[in-house]
């Protein structure tokens, strides 16, 4: 059963999506956390269920975590997204420790995939169903720039700016 809710934060309201979950802690294994305006956003379907007492574990991170309190999130992803490709990309960028970057060329290099795997690289970033928490916002240019973020540069910004990890 796909459930859902949305979470009130500094970003605007987050759409959580998850499916239950006998392992999970609280019963929901994360789809999706989507931001406000994002690129290939989930929307809600019919089916769906409205359950915020589900995420109230996730939340609970997730609040903390805008407070400064939580550096390293404990959630259970549900399993099958994406490509064997996208999963060693995603992989690396929850490698990337709080108030941290790395760059695109840098994860490339991680998963056997430098050189022209770069743009490839950008592209699974691209894809990552679960904003925030799996912290794609932490992957930046070569030249330090701030590039490519679904939820859009200005949420990024603020995100590396919450971990204290903006570059000058």
């Amino acid at each position: 059963m796909t459930v859902y809710a949305t979470f009130d934060s500094p970003l605007g309201e987050l759409l959580l999506v998850g499916e239950e979950s006998a392992t999970a802690v609280g019963g929901t294994a994360l789809v999706s956390l989507s931001l406000p305006g994002q690129k290939g956003a989930a929307q809600v379907r019919d089916g769906w269920r409205l359950a915020p007492e589900e995420f109230a574990e996730i939340t609970a991170q997730l609040r903390a975590y805008f407070a400064g309190e939580l550096t390293c999130f404990s959630i259970e992803f549900a399993r099958g997204a994406g490509t064997d490709f996208q999963r060693r990309v995603w992989r690396a960028v929850e490698e990337i420790p709080y108030g941290r970057t790395a760059t695109y060329g840098q994860i490339a290099e991680r998963v056997g995939s430098a050189g022209a795997g770069v743009r490839a690289v950008g592209t699974a970033i691209g894809r990552n169903p679960l904003l925030v928490v799996r912290p794609c916002h932490r992957v930046i240019g070569a030249d330090g720039a701030l590039r490519g973020y679904a939820g859009g540069l200005p949420s990024k910004e603020r995100l590396l700016g919450l971990e204290g990890a903006l570059v000058p």
